[in-house]
Parts: C-alpha cells; structure tokens; sequence
C-alpha cells in the first residue's frame, strides 16, 4: 500500500497557523504545505476562480502523494470545498478526502458560547459566502450569529505591522463595530487563519468575559478525531514527522513569512521559540 501525507493548502501564510497547531497536536505524521502566494489573496475573488484555484491546488498536493488534504483557508473552504468534495474527489478521486477548517469551528463554538450570540471576524470573501451562518446554524438553530470583513487585518499581518502601534486603530476599530451589530455577543471566531497573529492585539480590546476562538486547536482535534474514526485512511498516512512547503511565489519571501508564522504559533502555545529553518520549493499550479 502506498503511504502518503497530509496536504495543508492555503491560498497564502495563514494557513501556517493551522499547520503549526496540526503538527503540535499530531506529530508524528508526514505533512506539505503548499501556499499558492503568487495569487493570494483569495479574499476578494469571485466563487468561480476561487473555486478554480483551490481545485488547482488540490490535484497538485494529490499529485505529490496525499490522500487526505485540509484547506486551511476559510475562503476556500467557504467558496470551494462543497463543490471539490461533490464533483472532484465524488467522481474522480474517490480514495481522496478534502476537508476545510469552518466546519470544526462550527461544531465547537456553540459549546463555548453561553448565550449563543456569536461573532464571525473574516475576510470579505467568507463573509459574503455565509458558511459559518449556515454551519452554525446546522448544527446551533437557534445561534445568531453576525459576521464582519476585517480586511485590513490580513494586510496588517502580511505587512509586519500586526505587532505596532498603528494596528491598534484597526483592531478596535473592527471590534466596534462588530460588538455595535450585536452588544450581547460573547463569543467571536477569528475566522481568518491571519487574526491569530493579531491576538494579542485583539485581546487588549474586547471585553473580558467574549471568548475568542482561533481555529488552529480545534481544526486539529477535529482531525484527530477524523483520523480515529477513519482508520482505513490512517493507515495510508506516513508516520515520518517530516515536512515539505511549497510556494507559487518566492521561495525566499516565503521563507521569511513562514518563520515569522510558525514562531508566533509556537510563541502562542507558550513554547519557547529557538528559531525555525525551512526548505521550500516553488512551483507551478
């Protein structure tokens, strides 16, 4: 039988944040990430090409050996996931599994919220698409839930200006307004995989007793519990701890932005950080 990894894709660095907490929480699998960095950001594309690139993506990381992908970007998992699952893997790769990241969160979050009035912080393109309204409210009828872009968040991270004081107008900003829409909320998603970088930030102006809920942990308890259930597909899983990333862009851009991504997640989960070196290929979708 061959042996495969685990494909993290995200259209940009974010989905590092994911990465990092997967390997925390499953070490001992074989990952590659590949961020498609040359057409990032996905934010603000229309369904179609979202949907175009993230199929791209999707047949490379199958390509390179791996049966079970996870698309650590809320927009594609917003603007694509359904259909890839539906026409893609259905009819063409069946021994294949995509799975995205705004279906665990949708699981948890109405357990850690007391009165079910739930914020969604994002990127416009996952707001406009309504995922975490409809997830939520699957499997919470009776949530209310209010979404808000925060666009300018992204560019706050991907700039270097997340740690500085001029980012502070922007988070309390966004904040503002999200808490005027509904003033009962008391639980926010970071529904983009850039906000956990911003978190310090964020927490210096929310209210104490909002909970706010990055995704990383519970994307990867929610695969770990997959990965349980689904034993046939674990054991097509190789068990070297290593990992490959891959970039449409700049292998030395990435590089530099990767580290900075992977040290804030170590950073995060009060690990000490002693610096990170990556290997990265550029390639082609």
């Amino acid at each position: 039988m061959k042996m495969g990894k685990i494909g993290v894709f995200d259209s940009g660095y974010g989905g590092l944040t994911i990465l990092g907490q997967l390997r925390r929480r499953l070490p001992r699998y074989d990952y590659a990430y590949l961020g498609d960095n040359a057409r990032a950001p996905y934010g603000t594309r229309s369904f179609d090409v979202v949907y175009e690139f993230t199929l791209q993506a999707v047949k490379r990381l199958i390509d390179m050996d791996c049966p079970l992908i996870i698309l650590a970007c809320n927009t594609a998992s917003a603007k694509a996931l359904r259909t890839i699952q539906q026409t893609f893997i259905a009819n063409e790769r069946p021994d294949c599994r995509v799975l995205g990241v705004i279906r665990p969160t949708a699981e948890v979050v109405g357990t850690l919220s007391h009165n079910h009035h739930i914020g969604v912080l994002a990127t416009e393109g996952t707001i406009r698409s309504e995922s975490y309204d409809l997830e939520i409210h699957k499997l919470w009828p009776d949530a209310v839930v209010t979404g808000l872009a925060a666009p300018m968040w992204v560019s706050l991270v991907e700039n270097g200006e997340y740690d500085r004081p001029g980012a502070d107008f922007f988070v309390r900003d966004s904040l503002q307004q999200l808490l005027a829409l509904d003033p009962v909320i008391d639980t926010i998603i970071l529904g983009c995989t850039h906000y956990p970088l911003l978190l310090h930030k964020i927490k210096k102006f929310v209210p104490p007793h909002i909970r706010l809920v990055p995704q990383g942990e519970y994307v990867a308890a929610a695969l770990d519990d997959y990965l349980k259930r689904h034993t046939d597909l674990d054991a097509r899983l190789s068990t070297g701890s290593t990992c490959e990333f891959f970039t449409t862009e700049s292998p030395t851009r990435f590089r530099e932005q990767a580290a900075l991504f992977l040290d804030n997640e170590r950073l995060r989960v009060g690990e000490r950080s002693s610096g990170i070196h990556i290997d990265v290929q550029r390639i082609q979708l």
